[in-house]
């Protein structure tokens, strides 16, 4: 029997980043679009469980501006300038969002925040989609204030300041065997986050809003009463 019986063939719906991330917000979540990266063999593209939403409505996609970040100890005798100014390039990284990409930083020790209020009121005013930090975040009132998605292992207020210093940015990254290209996309919800490599969107982006719209055909014929078996070999999607 023909599996893709019922769905809707899907060429090309979207021509801009504003399209696609408007289908993405009012159709997809991370679990579908897992899926289909595991049938294309991409089998290693969600983050760490420990990486979690503030809140359960949390919800993210964008282009990732990579940022890259090192524990220091202390601001003199550096050999490096960089590391002998205040945040490092952290400052210059946060200016250079621009709009729906996503600050997504790795690199140090979970010992301190990697994103706080002021980084998210800057990031939202040049448009930026949300933060995914391999670390603490802090000031958590504000950021739920503005609604800026954030994404860290939760909440801890210990400053980087004196601790971290961002060393580079827009430099391919890695978190627990995750790589991570700027410009590559970033989906996150309450489920987790997974990136999207570029190279592949096309074709993820294609077969996940297929398949989320098959899903929903076939969860509307299983409430009317067709059994699990029926819906998986008609639709093939269960």
């Amino acid at each position: 029997m023909d599996k893709s019986n019922g769905t809707q063939q899907i060429q090309k719906i979207w021509d801009t980043d504003d399209e696609l991330f408007h289908i993405v917000r009012n159709e997809l979540y991370t679990a579908v679009v897992g899926d289909i990266m595991d049938k294309m063999g991409l089998l290693h593209q969600f983050l760490p469980p420990q990486i979690k939403p503030l809140h359960d409505n949390c919800f993210v996609v964008g282009r990732a501006m990579t940022v890259l970040e090192a524990d220091v100890f202390g601001d003199e005798g550096n050999r490096n300038p960089v590391l002998n100014k205040p945040f490092g390039l952290m400052l210059e990284a946060l200016d250079d969002l621009k709009k729906h990409e996503v600050y997504i930083c790795t690199g140090a020790s979970p010992t301190y925040a990697l994103w706080g209020e002021l980084m998210s009121t800057r990031a939202k005013k040049l448009g930026a989609a949300g933060a995914v930090v391999d670390g603490y975040s802090r000031d958590t009132h504000g950021i739920l204030k503005i609604d800026f998605p954030t994404f860290s292992y939760g909440r801890y207020a210990q400053d980087q300041a004196p601790r971290g210093k961002v060393i580079d940015f827009r430099a391919p990254l890695e978190i627990k065997g995750v790589r991570i290209n700027s410009g590559d996309i970033v989906l996150g919800d309450i489920d987790g986050v997974c990136i999207v490599p570029k190279e592949a969107e096309k074709e993820v982006f294609r077969l996940a809003i297929e398949k989320a719209r098959g899903e929903k055909m076939v969860q509307k014929k299983i409430e009317e009463g067709m059994s699990a078996k029926e819906a998986f070999e008609t639709y093939g999607i269960m």
